[in-house]
């Protein structure tokens, strides 16, 4: 593991759509280089105001009044659990529109605020925060909920835009922050077809119950991902801390749910890597497959 010198001056940003989505997705990976002296910074699109109680347990008078008070609390419980910096971006949730005729997101809502309008606070915090590396989501957002999709418009939009001084300088030069170009983007490859099924099957083989069953059912017909996945960051000894970021998400996140049904030496043992497609590079990055996001910066 490289020594907190040689980390020394790194910086990761990861840009993510709602409060816990950074501790279900690259969240040992920033623990491991927040202890490696990196520094680490979570950027949240939105408040999370739109997110349903899902832990039975938190589902009493009043949380639902304060909702946006308590996922405050609870991101800033995750942060100081992983050992980040966090910064909000101010937009409201969208909320996820269901059925077969789904409505329209409201106006005002984060995925409905024009693209050039909702990267501007992105590109000043990349200008002020000078990151390296920077990790997103990709084109389908990781599932369809159009805030993740936003996410994804504005990082790479914001990736792009930030070096540039003629772009945005509202939140460049007129600001007193000079341009600044991170190296590498990633997208957050968490939930891939090859690592849920060698998590079943270990699961299976030592005679435990799978939770992933159901899904590896309705992939049946799913190709491989493989050929996407450029980047496996070794973060094992850091899936503890991850999973106590998680539930401290406490209105999102049952600690008796299917998210903690895999004892994690099992995880350590079949799949210790968090894993991630590398987007973007300015540099060069040699071999494929890598094992640090870092890698030639």
């Amino acid at each position: 593991m490289p020594s907190v010198d040689e980390r020394h001056g790194l910086c990761l940003m990861a840009i993510h759509a709602h409060p816990d989505d950074e501790s279900s997705k690259g969240a040992a990976t920033m623990a491991r280089y927040v202890s490696e002296g990196v520094d680490v910074l979570v950027v949240t699109c939105t408040g999370g105001e739109e997110g349903s109680i899902l832990n039975p347990a938190m589902d009493r008078p009043g949380v639902a009044e304060r909702i946006v008070e308590v996922r405050r609390e609870e991101m800033e419980n995750a942060r100081r659990i992983l050992g980040v910096r966090q910064e909000w971006l101010g937009f409201v949730d969208s909320g996820l529109p269901e059925g077969d005729a789904p409505p329209p997101v409201p106006p005002g809502r984060f995925s409905t605020t024009p693209v050039t309008t909702a990267v501007q606070p992105l590109v000043r915090l990349i200008r002020a925060f000078r990151p390296q590396v920077i990790t997103t989501y990709d084109e389908s957002g990781g599932y369809p909920h159009p805030d993740h999709i936003m996410t994804h418009k504005i990082s790479i939009e914001a990736f792009e835009a930030a070096g540039d001084p003629e772009r945005y300088p509202e939140v460049g030069v007129d600001a007193g922050l000079d341009p600044w170009q991170p190296l590498k983007l990633y997208y957050h490859l968490t939930f891939h077809k090859e690592r849920i099924l060698a998590l079943h099957e270990a699961l299976l083989a030592r005679g435990l119950e799978s939770p992933y069953t159901d899904r590896l059912d309705e992939w049946a017909g799913r190709a491989a991902e493989a050929g996407r996945l450029t980047t496996r960051v070794p973060c094992a000894d850091w899936f503890e801390t991850r999973d106590r970021a998680l539930i401290a998400h406490a209105t999102q996140v049952d600690p008796t749910g299917w998210w903690f049904r895999i004892p994690l030496d099992v995880q350590r043992e079949t799949w210790p890597t968090e894993d991630y497609q590398l987007a973007r590079s300015l540099i060069e990055v040699g071999t494929l497959p890598e094992d640090d996001l870092f890698n030639g910066v």
